[in-house]
């Protein structure tokens, strides 16, 4: 059955407090019953030798002889402790015997005795076992007495009292202990679960289209900060994505619109016999073709890279010689605006897609040339290293914010939002460009600034 998160983090906390509490509390009781049966054993031999020089303080050397009245007194007193007393003069003659004043009492407390401590300590090996301690006074013996009792240790009624207070004590020391650290638990629980069900709550959203939701709460632990962070930068981007494609549809729709609203009118106009289909009309005709044919095919390319689909027909390539190649094609454009392009520099041949570099060297000399104001200088730039060959291709042209940077590359992203049929298009162009040299392994980098012109750095592995 599953559980929230915050309950399960509770029960957690409270097990793990349970536990602990536990542990503490069986070392606790293990060490105080250690420690109180060193301080009863102490207790025990002290008592021994207190009962001995109390019966040594009874005897008469000027009369020799014992009161017995008071040994009697310290006899009784002893065997209400546990401690049964025969005590001896000089002669062994029997001063007082406790068993001889009353067996039944004796008995009574011998029964009482091992009973509490076999109950109590099952695992004990103690018994009732006597010693004889010499009594003395003033450095002569004057007797010795004999005593009977448990060892090597016992408990006596308060003492029992005093470690079933202390069991109690534990037990509600550990209660209390468990309830603070349940309360603690869900406090802390409800801190760690409440940004996590924000993010939950978000995702949702997220998955249902709304794409401008973010968290905005924090949490003290990092991993959190960073799930919420990564769910905003998901969002984010999601909402990047989305205003792109619908500003693909926009670009598309008037990218298609213009040239087939050109053919449209011409057709009629013909079909109407308003005009004559002539050379020029027709060639106009088929230029507006072409331009649909253009984007169509970049839709086509950029859906095959994005699929993942685009295999490389490696052959091996002179750049320059293909760079001067790509410039001829483009010679009309380039003389259209009186244009200077330069190639600089060289490099070996390269193991590439002819085809597909071609295509880059296209896409981006003919970026060069639409944002470069007419009688601009466009340079192509070779070099290489150990590893790597690079192409610069770099414009005096308007140049790119800083804001716009890094979208440059994103799908159907446009840094001119302009619809003019002189800068306009998909919007694809340095997409399809990006995915061409990453599929040889490669990288592509921009820099710009805005009125002096932008460069496209290519690095290719050789």
């Amino acid at each position: 059955m599953k559980g929230s998160l915050r309950s399960r983090l509770t029960l957690s906390i409270a097990a793990v407090a349970l536990v602990l509490i536990a542990i503490i509390s069986s070392l606790s009781s293990y060490f105080i019953n250690q420690q109180f049966k060193s301080y009863i054993t102490k207790q025990q031999v002290s008592t021994l030798n207190e009962i001995v020089y109390s019966l040594g303080q009874q005897y008469n050397p000027d009369t020799q002889m014992w009161n017995v009245d008071y040994v009697h007194t310290i006899g009784m007193y002893a065997l209400y402790d546990g401690y049964i007393i025969k005590v001896y003069n000089d002669s062994d003659q029997t001063v007082w015997d406790a068993e001889i004043w009353d067996m039944s009492v004796c008995v009574q407390i011998k029964e009482d005795i091992t009973h509490q401590m076999l109950t109590k300590f099952p695992g004990t090996s103690g018994k009732f076992s006597d010693s004889d301690f010499s009594i003395e006074l003033m450095g002569n013996q004057i007797g010795r007495v004999n005593v009977t009792y448990f060892g090597p240790y016992f408990y006596s009624d308060n003492d029992f009292d005093f470690l079933n207070q202390l069991s109690s004590i534990l037990l509600i020391v550990g209660a209390i202990s468990l309830l603070v650290s349940i309360i603690l638990g869900s406090l802390i629980a409800k801190r760690i679960s409440s940004p996590i069900l924000k993010t939950i709550n978000a995702t949702s959203q997220i998955s249902q289209g709304d794409y401008k939701i973010r968290i905005k709460d924090r949490s003290n632990l990092s991993e959190v900060d960073n799930l919420i962070e990564s769910v905003n930068q998901l969002a984010s981007s999601l909402d990047k994505q989305d205003n792109l494609k619908k500003q693909l549809t926009s670009d598309v729709a008037h990218e298609l619109r213009t040239p087939l609203t050109t053919l449209r009118i011409t057709i009629e106009a013909m079909l109407d016999g308003i005009i004559e289909p002539s050379p020029e009309r027709l060639k106009s005709s088929y230029e507006e073709v072409l331009r649909i044919t253009n984007i169509v095919k970049d839709l086509e390319s950029l859906a095959i890279l994005e699929d993942g689909n685009l295999k490389l027909d490696k052959t091996k390539v002179d750049l320059v010689d293909l760079a001067k190649q790509v410039v001829k094609k483009l010679e009309h454009q380039i003389h259209e605006k009186e244009m200077v392009v330069t190639i600089k520099g060289e490099c070996e041949s390269l193991s590439v897609d002819e085809s597909r570099m071609t295509q880059v060297m296209i896409n981006l000399l003919t970026n060069a040339i639409k944002y470069t104001q007419a009688h601009g200088n466009i340079t192509i730039e070779f070099d290489e290293t150990i590893d790597d060959v690079m192409v610069k291709v770099s414009d005096n042209g308007s140049g790119i914010s800083a804001d716009e940077l890094p979208y440059i590359f994103e799908r159907f992203y446009r840094a001119d939002k302009s619809r003019n049929r002189s800068t306009g298009g998909s919007g694809i162009g340095l997409t399809i460009v990006k995915s061409i040299i990453e599929a040889h392994k490669g990288d592509i980098q921009v820099e710009s600034e805005v009125g002096v012109g932008s460069s496209f750095i290519v690095v290719l592995p050789k």
